[in-house]
Parts: structure tokens; sequence; C-alpha cells
């Protein structure tokens, strides 16, 4: 069955009505230059009842409604997947293309706190992409309000309230909306009309609901960077606390194979330039598959070997099939695997350090454990506390060293762990002296991370 166009069906019954009132309001005239006064009742009747028909006719029926609620929607989404970057002009563009259609502007121009970012629509306007921003805008930026102003681009220009019925030629009215994130304008929407008749109550209510829709979706980017760049400064303090160690004990064994073996020194001194490259990269990205970062413990571990002698590190990696391009924070396998080296292994004997990953429901576990020197649940417990006020021995049996910054850097990897993967995402330790410890990884729902693209941002 072919449903009728409610829009067309609108129209063409609004015609009808007209025609009917114009006809009875011949026969009201015509009646009353007679002297008819049966007829004039009638006929008035008749056009009251066309008025009440009329108005019946106005009520957006469901479909109708549903169309505004699918567009609006529409909108959301769209203008949402163009802010993911951030205000700039790309996206600037895209954007007032995309919102010109559902207003009844003439144009539609989007700004920073500085220049005009993008225009979109047929106005004669000095203030294309690229200027900087006019005074009206200028005065929005740090009003904070939305206005509406008589000469939109004008440096002298009249601001009034909203009325009706005034005409400027030469002008262009328009509605002028900031784009707020934390109270602080970072932009301006500008909506431009040829007449001042085009800016009615609905137009302004549209455009302070585009200002706030976009002010919205910016406060969730700027959001998303902030939670971005504060994983990245965690992951550079890690990294400081930890590499210094590492690094000199590097160059020593180093150049020492330059002297007894020059072939292992400089074989040496490639991987170890090849994982301090990594190390600068990865700092630089929010995930990283989980290959790369089991590769580049991998590689710390054969430095280390070089170090302490290779029967003295004996490692080992079991990974279930399609866990390797699991998307993870870079620098999160490998401080726990130094923490072994450092703090677990004996004065003679081999460190076996078993890394294993696998799947558990929609979870990932992602293990270390380590045959040395373990430590008991209260030096566990401490290592994950918000706050170690002192030193605690991570493996106590040994007086091993310090365990402040084995603490630092688990506190570190179960903070970020529970922001990328959410609630219940955590770490936990098990240990006991001169048995060993196994630290371990939930990660909640990762599972369902494995068809999604690896962020390299």
């Amino acid at each position: 069955m072919i449903r009728p166009n409610p829009r067309v069906t609108g129209v063409a019954l609004a015609a009808l009505l007209v025609a009917c009132a114009a006809l009875l309001a011949v026969a009201l005239i015509a009646s009353v230059d007679n002297g008819l006064v049966a007829a004039t009742m009638l006929v008035g009747c008749g056009i009251a009842a066309l008025i009440v028909i009329s108005g019946a006719v106005n009520i957006a029926p469901e479909d109708t409604r549903s169309e505004a609620t699918e567009r609006t929607l529409r909108v959301a989404t769209n203008t949402l997947s163009h802010l993911r970057g951030g205000l700039t002009e790309e996206n600037a563009r895209a954007i007032c293309a995309l919102l010109l259609p559902e207003t009844s502007a003439a144009a539609i121009a989007i700004t920073d706190t500085a220049t005009v970012l993008a225009l979109e629509g047929q106005i004669g306007t000095t203030y294309v992409p690229g200027s900087p921003n006019a005074k009206p805008t200028r005065e929005v930026l740090e009003s904070k309000r939305m206005e509406t102003f008589v000469s939109v681009d004008q440096e002298s220009q009249d601001l009034r309230p909203f009325s009706i019925g005034n005409r400027r030629s030469g002008h262009y009215f328009g509605i002028i909306v900031p784009l707020l994130v934390q109270d602080r304008a970072v932009g301006t929407i500008k909506l431009y009309y040829r007449r001042d008749l085009d800016i009615d109550r609905t137009q302004i209510v549209i455009a302070e609901g585009l200002g706030s829709l976009l002010s919205t979706q910016l406060s969730y980017y700027e959001l998303d960077r902030q939670a971005e760049l504060t994983a990245r400064a965690e992951v550079k303090a890690l990294q400081a606390q930890i590499n210094p160690h590492f690094l000199f004990n590097t160059l020593n064994t180093i150049a020492s194979f330059t002297r007894t073996n020059p072939t292992r020194a400089r074989d040496l001194l490639r991987e170890f330039s090849t994982f301090y490259r990594r190390t600068l990269e990865s700092s630089e990205k929010t995930l990283i598959p989980l290959s790369q970062e089991l590769e580049q413990t991998r590689r710390y571990l054969t430095i280390e070997k070089a170090r302490f002698g290779e029967d003295r590190i004996v490692e080992t990696q079991h990974v279930e099939r399609g866990c390797d391009e699991l998307p993870v924070p870079s620098f999160l396998v490998q401080p726990i695997v130094e923490n072994a080296v450092r703090h677990a292994m004996r004065d003679d004997g081999p460190l076996h350090v078993d890394v294993q990953v696998a799947t558990d429901g929609d979870d990932i576990l992602i293990a270390v454990a380590d045959d040395g020197l373990g430590m008991d649940k209260a030096v566990a417990d401490r290592l994950l506390a918000e706050s170690a006020p002192g030193p605690a021995a991570t493996d106590a049996p040994s007086g091993g060293g310090s365990g402040r910054g084995a603490g630092m850097a688990l506190r570190n990897v179960a903070e970020r762990v529970e922001r990328f993967y959410g609630k219940g995402s955590n770490v936990e330790i098990v240990s006991k002296p001169g048995e060993g410890t196994c630290v371990t990884l939930r990660l909640v729902d990762a599972r369902l991370r494995l068809t999604g693209a690896v962020g390299n941002e």
C-alpha cells in the first residue's frame, strides 16, 4: 500500500481551505449586502468551522514529528564525527555545509577566537575564511552570550533586541552564538539573514540549540584530549623514573664489551638504539598493539641478559591466538618485567620470567610470573596502595633494594589499566616469599576491542 506524503497532502489541503475561505468570504459579503440574515449566519458558521479545521491541519502529524527527531539526531551524529579533531578549518567547513540546510539562514560561518574558519552560503561579505573576526563577533566572544545584530559584520553596527518588522537594505542581519568549553569562549557560529523578518523565534531557538550542540561536542573533545595528554604524561613520568638506571647500566655493559667482544658490543648498541627509538615513538601514541609492547619487552631482556649473563634470565611468552593485536597503553608489560629483574633476582641461579596472555570470557588477562625472591602480602598490598610514604622492600628476603620504584611503576600501570579499560579492570599481585611473584592485569571487555583499530594519535 502506497502511503501519501504528509507534506504534499498538507500543502494540497491548505490550498483547498484557502479556496473555500475565499468563496465563503464572497458569500458573506453578498448576504450582508442583500440583508439575508439567515444566510449570513450560515456563512459565518462555515467560516468558523473552516478556521477550526485549518487549526487541526496545522497540528504536525506523527510522521512529521518523527522525521524532525530523526533529522535532529542525524545532525548531532554528523557534527560529532567532524568535531572529533577539534575546531579546525576543515571541520568547520564540513559543519557549516551540514547545518545551513537546517535553518532559514542565507549563510553560516564558524570562527575561532581570532579568525573566520569557514563560511557557507551565497552572501557578499568581506569576512571570508582567514579574515580576522569582526567587531560583533569579538563582542560575543567577550560577553559569552548569544546576540542578534542588524549589521552582523560591520565594525560600526547597531545591536538590537529581538523584534520583527525592521528592514535595512545593504545590511546582513544575523545571530552570533558563542561556542563555550568549560565556560571559556573558543569560537562562534554566525547565521546570516537577508531580511530582519527572516529572524523569527524559531530561528533564534535553532541558533541557540546549534551553539549548545557544538559547545557540548567540543567539550567532549577537550575532555578526551586532556585525558590523552594526562596518559602520555604518566607514561613519560614512568619512563623518567625507570630509565636512568637502565640507561647507565646498559652503557656500562656496552663499554665493557668494546674491549672483550666488539661484535657483541655493536649488536647490543644496535639493539639499544632500536629499543630507545621504539620507546620514544610509543610515548607519543595513545595505544599500541600488544605484540609491539611484548617485542619491546624482549628487547629489554636481551640487554639485561648481556649485563647479568645469558643464563641468569630465562624468559618465555605464551600469547593466545588473536590477542597479539589487542590495543594496549604503551609501557604496560615492560615495567612489570623490569621490576622482576631489578627486585626478584637472587644472587645466583637463573630467574625465570613467564609472560602469558589469555582470554577469560570477554576479558583478557596478562600475567607476568617469576620464580624469584617473592614478598609477603603486606608488601604486595602496599605496592598498589595509592600512597607509599616510605620505601618498601619488594623482595624482602634479599634486601634487594627499595620498593619505591616498583610501587610507582605498578600503581601507574594499575591507574592506566582502569582508565583505558573501565571499571573492574585491575592489577592483582600474588606472591610468596622465597617462591616468586605473579602480577596479573585484568582488562575488562578487552576482547571486544580486538575488532577495532589501534589508535596512533
